[in-house]
């Protein structure tokens, strides 16, 4: 008989974290009952939660899929969950599966929101799966193309998978920019040159911001070529922003074009489903150049120190990936 309860991390903002009992939903015939091996933090949109930096008019559009509670309340959050398949129709037992789930011990989910994993993707490296949804909706949105001279600006996790799939055209000249020079090793890792602000290269046709800094976002508009356009993809919480519009911005007939993953591209819609983009990305997790993202593994239980740990501003953490016992 499946489990009936599970064990989940859930946010208290500000500034508290604490693991829960929490029931399990009686499984349908299209439902699967799944064992968590692995899930991800996002650094980014979860530490904003965890530290109460979620303007009000966002607490809707900031929540997970599948996600437990609403802002400014606790909220059981997380969308970077693999797992294998405990029970279910036969033909799914024992499959290994990514979905949008939260951190938790155990889940109840649909089969239409699952994917399942190729056998040359292994588990442990497919909690990347939303953050490369992230990038792949931003180059669609970006319209790079062959050759392209293309920058990054922000080397987290989410401007390191952007870059390595830029990577991925012909012809391209791609640069991953950071002011940490710590990150400098994803260059050569990832197939791409690192260079600082200092030494970024300029006049670049394609650009993708992503450090969640005004520093940074003046930064990818002042090395962008004449009518280059620059792909916001930070998403900055309640903080303000001064962007520099003076200077070349006009001059040089920039744009400045936002892209978030909720929607997807007006030219991909016709066609595509958020299951299909999610389900790219997942295979495109072959590459084993990608393990360099993640930084040691924390166990399930210490994810409320965890939390803690990844809002420190001097921590250079990229993808904390969370293991599972099997309880």
């Amino acid at each position: 008989m499946p489990p009936r309860s599970a064990r989940a991390l859930w946010l208290k903002p500000p500034y508290e974290a604490t693991i829960h009992e929490v029931c399990l939903p009686s499984p349908g015939a299209e439902d699967l009952v799944i064992r968590t091996c692995y899930t991800a933090v996002s650094r980014g949109t979860e530490t904003l939660i965890y530290r109460n930096a979620v303007p009000d008019s966002e607490y809707e559009r900031v929540r997970a899929p599948f996600q437990s509670g609403t802002l400014p309340n606790p909220v059981k959050h997380g969308y970077a969950n693999v797992g294998v398949v405990e029970a279910g129709p036969d033909a799914w037992i024992d499959q290994k599966v990514f979905c949008l789930g939260p951190h938790q011990t155990r889940l109840v989910m649909s089969i239409k929101d699952v994917v399942v994993l190729p056998d040359n993707v292994p588990p442990e490296r497919a909690v990347l799966a939303a953050n490369l949804e992230t990038a792949i909706n931003a180059v669609w949105d970006s319209g790079i193309g062959i050759g392209d001279h293309i920058s990054v600006v922000g080397a987290g996790v989410i401007g390191a998978l952007t870059a390595w799939l830029c990577a991925q055209l012909p012809g391209v000249d791609v640069e991953l920019i950071d002011i940490d020079v710590r990150k400098a090793f994803l260059g050569p890792a990832l197939g791409v040159r690192f260079a600082t602000p200092e030494t970024a290269s300029t006049e670049r046709d394609r650009l993708f911001h992503t450090s969640a800094s005004a520093a940074g976002l003046n930064s990818a508009m002042a090395i962008a070529g004449f009518e280059a356009t620059i792909t916001e993809m930070s998403w900055y919480g309640i903080q303000a922003v001064e962007a520099q519009l003076g200077g070349g911005f006009h001059a040089k007939r920039l744009t400045l074009k936002s892209s978030q993953v909720g929607s997807l591209p007006s030219e991909q819609r016709a066609r595509w489903t958020l299951h299909r983009r999610l389900g790219l990305a997942v295979s495109l997790l072959h590459d084993q150049a990608l393990d360099v993202l993640f930084e040691p593994d924390q166990p399930f239980d210490a994810l409320p120190q965890v939390m803690h740990w990844l809002t420190k501003a001097e921590n250079p953490a990229l993808c904390q990936r969370i293991v599972y016992d099997a309880e």
